[in-house]
C-alpha cells in the first residue's frame, strides 16, 4: 500500500470498537473520504469479544430486555455525525426470522428456538447477544470496504517510533505500524490486591479453595465439592451468574408450583452458599411495569444550565455537596410525577400544585419533606434515597434466623414493587437515574471536580446507579428465594467481613450487625477484579505503564494521593503519558479508562453517552488520518510479514 494511506490499529475488537468503526464509516464523507488501512487485534471473535462471546454457559443472561439493546446511533444522539438507524436486538431477531436479515451464520437449534421466543421484554442469553454484536461488527467492517483486517491474536505491546507513529507487537510475532492506535480493551484482568493474594495463599497452604475477583464464567469452580459450604463475598451481578453456574449449571432445575411459586429441584451436586455484602442484599430487580402518567420530558433540575451556574459560583465542584442534591431532586421529580399523574388515587394533591411548589424547594429541605407528606399520605411510598442505598443501615439483628427473614423479605418486597404493574413509579425512578447517569459525563467537566468527587463518581455513584438500575431480571430474584428455601443459599447480612483463621485453616465470615459468624474451607469473591494499570495482566496495559506511554489516574485527596487504577485519558480520550502530556495519536476508551463512558451498547432513543463518544472519537481519528494522508504526519513504515496461518479471520 502507498505510504500515504493512514494506518489505524484498534487493540480489542469488542462492541466498543465495532461502534467506533460504524461511526468512522458514517463520518468519512464529511471528514476524510480517502483510503484507510484499519487493523483490529482481537483474540476472540470480533464484535462480541471476550465478555460477550458465544462460548459461555447458555444459562447466562443479559440484565437488559431485548427492546433496550441497540448498537445503532439513532436520531436521538446529539453528535456531529449523521444518524445511522438500525435494528435493536429484538428487531434484529425478527429480521433474522423473516429473512429480511440474511447475513448471519447457520445458528444451532437452541439459538433458533431463542429467536422464535424472543420478544421486546425478553432478557436474552449472552449467546444470542453475541450473534447480534458479531453481525453488527461485520456490517460496520463491510461499510468500510476492504479497509479492515482482523488479527485473531493478542497485542503484547506498543512502541513509539522515532520517525513518528507507533509499532504494535502481536503475540503471533507480527508487528503493525500505526499512525493512530485505539485501545478498547473492555474488562481486563489484574493481579489480585494484597487481601485477595493473601486469601489465595492461605487456601493453598490449608487445602482450601479461593476464587479471586474475576469474570465469573472464566473461573474454574470444579474444586468445589457437592454439599460443601462456600462463603460468597458480593451479591451483585457476578453473584447472580455464580448461582447459574453452581446450581442449574450442575444439573438442578427450577419448577413452577401450582400456587404460582417457584421450587428448586437439586441434582445433589450443588454446594451450600453463604452470601453477604456491604448492603447485604442483591441488586434491585429489573422493572416490568409500564408508565401510566405523564411521559417523562427532558431533565429539569440536573441540567447543563444548572451545572454551569454551580461552576460560576465555585472554583471546583463537590459531588455530594453540589451535584447530588440536583440529582436527588431530579429523581424525586420523575418519581412523584409518575405517582401523582399515573396513580392519582394514591395522592392527596394534584400534580400542578405539587410541581409548582416542588420546583422552589431543595431536596433536603424540611419544606420538600412536608410537601411530599401532604401530597402522598402513604409514607411507604415516599422516596428515601439513603434508605434505598443502605436498606439495613443502623439495624441490629438478633440472630441468624432474623437475618434470613429480613433479606428474604426485602427481596420479596422488591419483587412486589418492581415485578408488578402496580408500581410504575419505580420505572420512573429507573429512568431518572439512567438519564442523569448518561448526562453526568456530558455536562460536568471532570477537571472541575475536586479529587474526592472523582473517587465518588467512579465509586459510590457508579455503584449506587448499578444497584438500582443494573440489577438482574425479576425471575433471577425469584430463583434466589427458591434456592434459599431449598437450603442451598444462606444470607450473611450487611457489613460482611471476611478473614482467614490460621489456627483452623478456615475462612471466617461475619457481620457486626448480626453477630453471626460462619466458617468454610472455600471463599468466592463474586465481583470483577478492580481496575489496575499498574497490576494489569493485560500485556498492552503493562507495556503502556512500563514505557510511560500510559499512566494510571492519580488523585490528590485530603488523605494523600489515591490511584483509581484506571488508564488516564484526556477528555478527548487521548492517553496521557507518565509525564502528564496527552498523546495526539494514542487513544483509550472503555470501562478501564478514566473517561466517563457508560458501556458499549444502550437503550434506543436515549441520546446514549457511548454513541456520542464514539462519534466524537471517530471524527478525531478521521481528522488525524486526513493529516497523515496529506503528509502532515510521518508516513507509516512497512509491516513485518505475517507468519503463514497466523491471525486468520
Amino acid at each position: 500500500m502507498p505510504a500515504t494511506i493512514p494506518a489505524i490499529v484498534f487493540i480489542g475488537g469488542g462492541p466498543r470498537t465495532a461502534g467506533v468503526l460504524e461511526r468512522i464509516a458514517a463520518n468519512r464523507p464529511d471528514v476524510f473520504a480517502g483510503p484507510l488501512q484499519i487493523h483490529v487485534v482481537e483474540p476472540h471473535i470480533p464484535g462480541s469479544g471476550r465478555i460477550w462471546r458465544y462460548d459461555q454457559d447458555p444459562g447466562l443472561l443479559l440484565n437488559s430486555m431485548a427492546a433496550d439493546i441497540t448498537m445503532f446511533t439513532d436520531q436521538s444522539v446529539d453528535c456531529q455525525g449523521p444518524a445511522a438507524p438500525g435494528p435493536a436486538l429484538a428487531e434484529w431477531a425478527a429480521g433474522v426470522l423473516d429473512a429480511s436479515i440474511i447475513d448471519v451464520p447457520d445458528f444451532p437449534q437452541p439459538l433458533w428456538d431463542q429467536l422464535r421466543s424472543l420478544t421486546g421484554t425478553t432478557f436474552p442469553t449472552r449467546q444470542l447477544q453475541s450473534q447480534y454484536l458479531e453481525w453488527f461488527f461485520r456490517r460496520a467492517a463491510r461499510s468500510l470496504g476492504r479497509s479492515v483486517t482482523v488479527h485473531r491474536t493478542t497485542a503484547v505491546g506498543i512502541t513509539e517510533l522515532k520517525g513518528g507513529g507507533h509499532q504494535v507487537g502481536l503475540a503471533n510475532g507480527r508487528t503493525l505500524h500505526a499512525d493512530i492506535v485505539v485501545t478498547a480493551l473492555g474488562h481486563t484482568d489484574s493481579l489480585p490486591d494484597a487481601v485477595s493474594a493473601g486469601f489465595t495463599d492461605f487456601a493453598a497452604r490449608h487445602g482450601g479453595c479461593h476464587a479471586a475477583p474475576s469474570y465469573t464464567t472464566d473461573v474454574d469452580y470444579s474444586p468445589i465439592a457437592p454439599g460443601q459450604d462456600v462463603i460468597v463475598a458480593g451479591m451483585g451481578l457476578a453473584f447472580v451468574d455464580l448461582l447459574v453456574l453452581l446450581m442449574e449449571g450442575r444439573g438442578g432445575r427450577f419448577q413452577e408450583t401450582s400456587d404460582g411459586g417457584l421450587r428448586y429441584l437439586p441434582s445433589g451436586r450443588e454446594p451450600v452458599l453463604w452470601a453477604g455484602s456491604r448492603r447485604g442484599v442483591p441488586y434491585h430487580s429489573k422493572i416490568s411495569a409500564a408508565l401510566r402518567g405523564q411521559a417523562p420530558g427532558p431533565l429539569r433540575f440536573f441540567t447543563a444550565a444548572a451545572v454551569d451556574a454551580l461552576l460560576q459560583q465555585h472554583g471546583e465542584l463537590d459531588f455530594h455537596r453540589h451535584l447530588w442534591p440536583l440529582i436527588a431532586k431530579e429523581a424525586g421529580y420523575y418519581y412523584y410525577r409518575e405517582l401523582l399523574t399515573g396513580s392519582p388515587e394514591r395522592a392527596a394533591m394534584g400534580w400542578d400544585g405539587f410541581t409548582s411548589a416542588y420546583a422552589g424547594l431543595d431536596w433536603y429541605s424540611p419544606g420538600r419533606k412536608d410537601l411530599v407528606a401532604a401530597a402522598v399520605p402513604d409514607a411507604g411510598l415516599h422516596l428515601d434515597l439513603e434508605r434505598l442505598d443502605r436498606p439495613f443501615d443502623g439495624r441490629r439483628f438478633s440472630d441468624h434466623a432474623e437475618v434470613q427473614d429480613a433479606v428474604a423479605g426485602y427481596i420479596e418486597q422488591d419483587l412486589a414493587l418492581r415485578d408488578s404493574p402496580d408500581h410504575p413509579e419505580t420505572l420512573a425512578l429507573f429512568l431518572a437515574l439512567l438519564h442523569v447517569y448518561m448526562e453526568v459525563g456530558r455536562v460536568v467537566p471532570p477537571e472541575r471536580l475536586n479529587a474526592r468527587s472523582q473517587q465518588v463518581i467512579h465509586g459510590w455513584w457508579h455503584g449506587f446507579f448499578s444497584f438500582v438500575d443494573s440489577g438482574p431480571p425479576p425471575h433471577r430474584l425469584r430463583q434466589v428465594l427458591a434456592l434459599h428455601r431449598a437450603g442451598l443459599l444462606q444470607f450473611l447480612g450487611p457489613g460482611l467481613q471476611v478473614s482467614a483463621d490460621e489456627a483452623t485453616g478456615l475462612f471466617v465470615a461475619s457481620s457486626a450487625q448480626s453477630g453471626v459468624t460462619v466458617t468454610a474451607k472455600a471463599l468466592i469473591e463474586a465481583r470483577l477484579p478492580a481496575t489496575s494499570v499498574a497490576r494489569s495482566l493485560n500485556p498492552v496495559l503493562a507495556s503502556l505503564h512500563g514505557s510511560g506511554l500510559g499512566s494510571e489516574q492519580q488523585l490528590l485527596t485530603s488523605d494523600g494521593i489515591h490511584s483509581t487504577g484506571k488508564l488516564l485519558v484526556s477528555p478527548q480520550h487521548q492517553l496521557v503519558g507518565a509525564g502528564g502530556k496527552p498523546h495526539t495519536t494514542l487513544f483509550g476508551v472503555g470501562p478501564g479508562t478514566s473517561g466517563w463512558g457508560a458501556g458499549a451498547f444502550a437503550r434506543p432513543n436515549t441520546n446514549a453517552a457511548p454513541f456520542r463518544e464514539n462519534d466524537a472519537l471517530a471524527r478525531t481519528i478521521l481528522r488525524i488520518a486526513r493529516g497523515v494522508a496529506a503528509g502532515d504526519v510521518s508516513a507509516p513504515a512497512a509491516m513485518t510479514p505475517e507468519p503463514a496461518a497466523a491471525g486468520q479471520n
